[in-house]
């Protein structure tokens, strides 16, 4: 049976021609030319102040902490509806994540819900641009702008989708992108901050490295520079041959999101009249990356029937993002209904550049039988 993946990387011989001129480089790690060269691209590309290669987008976050200088004691709003990365890095600095709930409609932050959760120790929210779609960023700033909060853009799954005209990666004063092999530009591994202030991209570049900075700029001066250790830092190095992929990924970015538009646009033709599931909905003044194709099951439909009859099948299926209140490490007293409805009830079908026509047909096909045979209610799609 030939299978059709939930999520399949788009890498070929461009980029494997970019990792050989790094093998003949001499120099694979990082901090090196290669990712030099990234981090000017993106700067460009996202009209930044400066731009940092990272290992991934949970170290971007991480730094863009520390970099804020967020500490114990201090709260930090949260998208609740999301790979749980925003929490995680609130709590690496000590501090304390406060979820809030999403938009039904998009599953990105509700900005009613952020500024009925502000308090005497926020400092600031990370808006997660959730599975590719922006959040509703002027209402966001306003709050941010009232209360004298930072905003971080996780566009982590949002590479080539915009809001009202700009990019998402350049929504807040910083942002972080993610480079993992689902997105819309991949290296396999891999994330970057982004950010308008240069002080901000300095201070994370240098704790990036062990708080050292660059170990190959200090190769190419001449004598014997031995670098202090005056502050704690992390590897979080993006290797050269990592960055020589983005650089050639990020000059596809077009071209994949096209496809991706393309997959998404047949698969809303194909459930336009079903009453089983709803398709992902995109306001008018936003665009979707389509890092994932979520649909949203009807309550009375058994989703992990129908995710059996889809793998049985070959295909690849997901549940969705996560309701990161209601999970063990993040636990609390709060509430998230409209998060937790979602995390129970989408589904994430297979969305990747990679897709032909027929294969998402076949999916379609196999999802519409599905999810009529494990409809607890017995209704049945017109």
């Amino acid at each position: 049976m030939d299978t059709i993946p939930l999520v399949h990387a788009s890498l070929g011989e461009r980029e494997l021609a970019a990792v050989a001129e790094v093998f003949a480089s001499g120099w694979p790690a990082g901090q090196g030319p290669k990712g030099k060269q990234l981090e000017t691209l993106l700067a460009q590309r996202y009209g930044a102040g400066d731009a940092v290669a990272v290992s991934n987008a949970g170290a971007a976050l991480h730094l863009a902490m520390l970099s804020l200088g967020v500490k114990p004691g201090d709260e930090v709003i949260v998208a609740d509806y999301t790979f749980p990365a925003p929490a995680h890095a609130v709590r690496y600095v000590g501090a304390t994540p406060v979820c809030a709930d999403v938009r039904a409609d998009t599953g990105t932050v509700d900005p009613k819900a952020v500024e009925a959760l502000v308090g005497p120790r926020t400092v600031g929210m990370i808006v997660v641009d959730t599975l590719g779609i922006p959040a509703d960023y002027a209402e966001l700033q306003a709050i941010a702008d009232r209360h004298g909060l930072f905003i971080v853009e996780d566009a982590a799954c949002a590479v080539g989708a915009t809001y009202q005209g700009r990019e998402a990666g350049s929504l807040a004063e910083v942002a972080v992108l993610s480079f993992h092999g689902r997105k819309g530009a991949t290296s396999g591994e891999g994330g970057a901050l982004i950010t308008a202030d240069p002080a901000i991209g300095k201070d994370a570049r240098m704790r990036a490295s062990f708080g050292i900075g660059s170990i190959f700029d200090m190769s190419q001066v001449v004598g014997l520079p031995v670098a202090e250790f005056t502050e704690v830092g992390y590897n979080f190095k993006l290797s050269d041959i990592a960055a020589a992929i983005l650089q050639v990924q990020l000059g596809r970015i077009p071209e994949l999101l096209e496809r991706r538009n393309a997959v998404a646009a047949r698969y809303a033709e194909h459930f336009a009249d079903e009453e089983l599931l709803a398709v992902p909905f995109v306001p008018e003044d936003r665009t979707h990356a389509w890092q994932s194709y979520i649909v949203t099951l009807d309550a009375g439909v058994d989703r992990a029937g129908v995710a059996t009859d889809l793998r049985a099948q070959g295909i690849g299926c997901g549940h969705g993002a996560w309701a990161t209140h209601v999970q063990p490490v993040f636990r609390t007293d709060q509430t998230c209904p409209v998060s937790l409805d979602l995390f129970q009830r989408n589904l994430a079908i297979p969305m990747h550049a990679e897709l032909t026509m027929d294969q998402v047909d076949q999916v379609a096909a196999v999802l519409r039988t599905a999810v009529r045979a494990h409809s607890k209610s017995g209704r049945r799609a017109a």
